[in-house]
């Protein structure tokens, strides 16, 4: 009897496995995730009536999660029993946190050692330009995680226990899980954070947990060590931002200007519509527009139903959602460094100036041509699936752009389409989610790869067309 066919196998699945390349394991580790979710949540014991959800149903809200979009098509509150949201809250914890670095922890927990091709999984999940001091970088990130989610679920436990008893505990953990994780899930009831529209408690604590996920880990590191110094004297508090890092200057003057300047437009356009904030105080309505500017960075809650504000505002909506946040967090979309560098670029060219300079450093070329890559390729596939999903549903033009931007961006926030979504349309979403929780990781490792091989390949000669 020949036994040699299943060690032939095995040995050529552990060949292609130790062949692929970083970018290719990220892309199957989500879609091994989502598969896994879809499974679980197919499960009877996974709703609340104990009956079998639709494959396509349990396939959308395996992916959203894991995805941290926060898109759905059935109402996560009374939909799903305790071990469906329970499912859920993994699944999102796990696509906040990253496969990849889900994976180091399971490593590290058993004692195993990290090897050379784990450390560079890290790298490429986290766009890191070394591999130096990886197991420290997942055990900081995971315990700057936990700290901080649990933070956010004890303030939420001020609003949620009085008003919900014992089960406002398990809204308060869920609701900071999903905020941090920019995931836009909740269980609260069908009109969601509406209802806390006026209630700083909420915003603030919802608004706090988006934004220091949105800035990204490296920034909070930075920012933590200049603190400590000026703590200990040993820097003044005026010379904080000048011993800031080159990218946490960026990160954090992107933030600002799109916060506040998207919620100085939302404020102007809605100022007088009655639907959003018309009929609040000055107080309310200034906060329901910083919440709204916030949330659109990929997070996904919402204090006013999204079909409510003015075109004009849903716009602005949108390009809030395709910057999205920072690299290195938990925010989806093109990324805040992406856009900076692409506008500083452009402002730069009408100066005439060849470099493009910032805060008196120069930005790489390598940067530049990565950041345009990155947003023309995640231009190109919003517009294909914007076609794709209107030809499948036939909703208004704003409505499927609202909710394809929201997909590939990983927001989470709606026109009220979703839940009406044909079974192609709900395909086509759940392939908008994937390719946008991602895409950016991929697209840029990838252009990273084209440039080394790029500097041994042969130099052509030179030539120039017309360009506009």
């Amino acid at each position: 009897m020949n036994y040699t066919g299943p060690i032939v196998y095995m040995e050529r699945k552990k060949k292609i496995l130790k062949n692929l390349s970083g970018s290719r394991i990220l892309a199957l580790g989500f879609a091994v995730a989502i598969l896994v979710g879809t499974v679980l949540l197919y499960l009877p014991v996974a709703t609340a009536k104990g009956e079998t959800t639709s494959l396509v149903d349990a396939l959308f809200t395996a992916t959203t999660s894991i995805c941290v979009t926060g898109l759905v098509t059935v109402p996560t509150f009374s939909h799903w029993s305790l071990f469906g949201q329970a499912v859920i809250l993994c699944l999102i914890q796990l696509g906040g946190l990253g496969v990849v670095t889900c994976s180091m922890i399971a490593f590290l927990i058993v004692g195993k050692k990290l090897t050379i091709k784990n450390r560079r999984l890290i790298q490429e999940s986290y766009n890191l330009d070394n591999l130096s001091g990886m197991v420290n970088l997942v055990r900081r990130v995971v315990f700057g995680t936990l700290t901080v989610e649990m933070i956010g679920a004890v303030l939420y436990m001020f609003q949620f226990v009085p008003e919900y008893g014992p089960r406002g505990i398990w809204i308060a953990v869920f609701n900071s899980v999903s905020a941090f994780c920019n995931a836009g899930i909740d269980i609260i009831g069908p009109e969601s954070l509406r209802p806390y529209v006026g209630n700083p408690l909420v915003n603030f604590t919802t608004i706090f947990l988006i934004i220091v996920a949105g800035i990204g880990f490296i920034v909070w590191w930075d920012v933590k060590k200049i603190l400590s110094d000026v703590l200990h004297r040993r820097i003044c508090l005026r010379k904080c931002w000048e011993k800031l890092q080159f990218h946490t200057k960026i990160v954090l003057f992107t933030t600002a200007l799109l916060i506040f300047g998207g919620a100085l437009f939302i404020f102007i356009f809605e100022w007088g519509n009655p639907d959003t904030i018309g009929n609040m105080g000055m107080g309310e309505k200034i906060m329901a527009c910083l919440f709204q500017s916030v949330t659109t960075r990929t997070a996904g809650f919402e204090t006013i139903a999204q079909n409510r504000f003015t075109d004009s505002s849903g716009i602005i909506s949108m390009l809030m959602m395709f910057v999205g946040g920072s690299p290195m967090g938990t925010a989806g979309g093109v990324k805040t460094t992406t856009m900076a560098v692409l506008a500083l670029t452009t402002i730069a060219y009408f100066r005439g100036k060849k470099n493009t300079d910032v805060f008196h450093r120069q930005i790489s070329e390598d940067n530049r041509r990565t950041a345009t890559v990155v947003v023309m390729t995640m231009v190109g596939c919003l517009f294909i699936l914007i076609i794709f999903l209107s030809a499948a549903t036939g909703f208004s033009y704003l409505d499927v752009s609202y909710e394809i931007t929201s997909a590939i961006a990983t927001v989470g926030l709606t026109r009220g389409i979703t839940a009406e979504l044909p079974f192609v349309g709900k395909l086509i979403v759940i392939f908008t989610m994937y390719i946008g929780r991602i895409g950016p990781i991929t697209m840029a490792t990838a252009v990273a790869r084209r440039s080394k091989e790029a500097n041994t390949s042969i130099e052509r000669p030179e030539k120039r067309i017309i360009i506009g």
